[in-house]
């Protein structure tokens, strides 16, 4: 005989109360007597609470600040080291900081890197070291009670990383590996081939890592490198979360006690950019693509320009959000991509306008027409509305709120102000300096930042489906690169 299941009665019963209150409730859609033929009201605009921080200096140079957040047990720290590869690497040793940066875990003194992976996990977390083009940091999240043995173990990896040659052999070597791949994926060619075209080989911005500069990096430059690298002189350290300034300066100033004093900021000097060419379509070929990757742009200003509010609303209208011009030309009204965009990349020097995104190769030529022709619009062909201004300038506004939304992100708002030489009150200050911004900033800053008779057009695709059809649009001439950005001869 089948044993009784001794769940059912209590299953069934619960099956026939769900389906009384389904029956006496009225539908989900009834009660909210939703009209889906108008897009809901916007939420409440979201408060902006900017945390306070306190200041001080270590003895060895290095800048403090400190934020407290008690509301969770978490503390956020960040060492942020002003200047990157762009200042600090030689030109025929690009990626050497990125190599730099992940061999720090691979081993100390006094532990080898399985044993810093395991005291790290035994702590329950992890460390992060990374070096761009203009900053470098170590950085962890811990909760308060961990946050000493973490410090403790970042300062191991600061002061006597023992950069083994076994790992640098594997790091190589998997760099090496993803760098052949990257130049198999249209996007990633055109993320090289961009920046060359528009800087050339003589600016920091455009000069690529090579297979030849990563066979050339040995084990003592990289150890120089650090060396010279990660000095107090040239540091921030900010922590933020569950902590006091008083005790978290004793912790870090006996943490870091054999750190010694050295270093200074870099002047981010970056040398002349090369005169302002016609006008010019750049095609690298790929062959039987699907698609075409588009990069279209030309250097633009450093973050301290002072059009740099105007400039974040007329690119948010261009090219900057999901409901921007470009995006609804080109992906909603015509369907040639999935996505595209336009931004500036500011930093302390001239940093590029870049539009683009992967379109049909069918429509390689009809996209570029669209993006031209979004170009000259908000130049002034196609006046930006009141609509659109107070879209853009709300939307800038509204994520202000989301860069206090953590302590990783604290660290990361306030490092950032002291990376562009911004005041402390920027972010307080930040609300009624978009909100200044007229119709006719907007039109000024585009006609000056945004020049379609000087653009560089770098289109990654099918040679043999797209070339033709760029040609008739009568844009510029055409050159054909290589993967490098080289230009080929046939």
């Amino acid at each position: 005989m089948k044993p009784k299941n001794p769940y059912s009665r209590s299953a069934g019963m619960l099956l026939c109360s769900c389906v009384v209150l389904a029956l006496l409730s009225p539908p989900l859609l009834a009660r909210q007597a939703l009209d889906r033929s108008k897009i809901p009201p916007p939420g409440k605009t979201p408060e902006l609470h900017v945390p306070a921080w306190s200041r001080t200096t270590l003895a060895n140079g290095a800048e403090l600040i400190v934020s407290e957040k008690h509301d969770l047990p978490l503390v956020s720290f960040s060492l942020t080291i002003l200047g990157g590869s762009c200042q600090f690497e030689a030109v025929d040793r690009r990626g050497l900081a990125g190599i730099a940066a992940a061999m720090m875990s691979e081993g100390t003194k006094s532990r080898n890197g399985e044993e810093l992976s395991s005291a790290l996990q035994l702590l329950g977390t992890s460390v992060s070291v990374g070096i761009g083009t203009e900053t470098g940091s170590m950085s962890f999240v811990s909760t308060a009670g961990k946050f000493g043995a973490t410090l403790e173990i970042l300062a191991d990896m600061l002061l006597n990383s023992t950069f083994p040659a076994d790992a640098l052999e594997r790091i190589r070597a998997q760099r090496l590996v993803a760098l052949t791949q990257a130049k198999a994926q249209p996007g990633s060619i055109a993320a090289r081939v961009f920046p060359r075209v528009l800087y050339g080989t003589s600016h920091p911005y455009g000069q690529n890592v090579t297979e030849e500069s990563y066979r050339a990096i040995t084990r003592d430059e990289i150890a120089s490198f650090c060396k010279t690298y990660f000095q107090p002189g040239r540091a921030l350290i900010v922590v933020s979360g569950d902590v006091t300034q008083a005790a978290v300066k004793t912790t870090i100033d006996r943490a870091l006690a054999a750190w010694p004093a050295g270093g200074a900021k870099p002047a981010f000097s970056y040398p002349a950019l090369p005169a302002a060419r016609p006008a010019t379509i750049y095609i690298v070929d790929k062959p039987g693509a699907a698609q075409s990757t588009l990069a279209i742009g030309h250097p633009g200003p450093p973050r301290s320009t002072p059009d740099f509010y105007a400039i974040q609303v007329m690119n948010l209208m261009l090219g900057g959000m999901f409901q921007s011009r470009l995006n609804a030309n080109i992906r909603e009204e015509k369907g040639y991509s999935y996505g595209v965009n336009s931004g500036f990349s500011f930093g302390r020097g001239p940093g590029p306008f870049r539009a683009g995104g992967d379109v049909q190769t069918a429509k390689t030529d009809a996209s570029l027409i669209e993006f031209m022709k979004e170009f000259r619009g908000i130049a002034g062909s196609r006046p930006v509305t009141d609509e659109e201004l107070t879209m853009a300038k709300d939307a800038l506004v509204q994520r202000l709120p989301g860069q206090f939304a953590s302590v990783t992100a604290i660290n990361s708002a306030i490092a950032s102000l002291w990376q562009q030489g911004l005041p402390d009150d920027y972010y307080q200050k930040y609300g009624a300096a978009v909100a200044a911004i007229t119709k006719e900033d907007v039109l000024r800053v585009a006609k000056q930042y945004i020049d379609p008779d000087h653009i560089s057009m770098v289109i990654v695709g099918d040679r043999a489906s797209i070339e033709a059809p760029l040609k008739a649009t009568g844009f510029g001439p055409i050159v054909i690169l290589d993967i490098e950005g080289n230009p080929k001869t046939n």
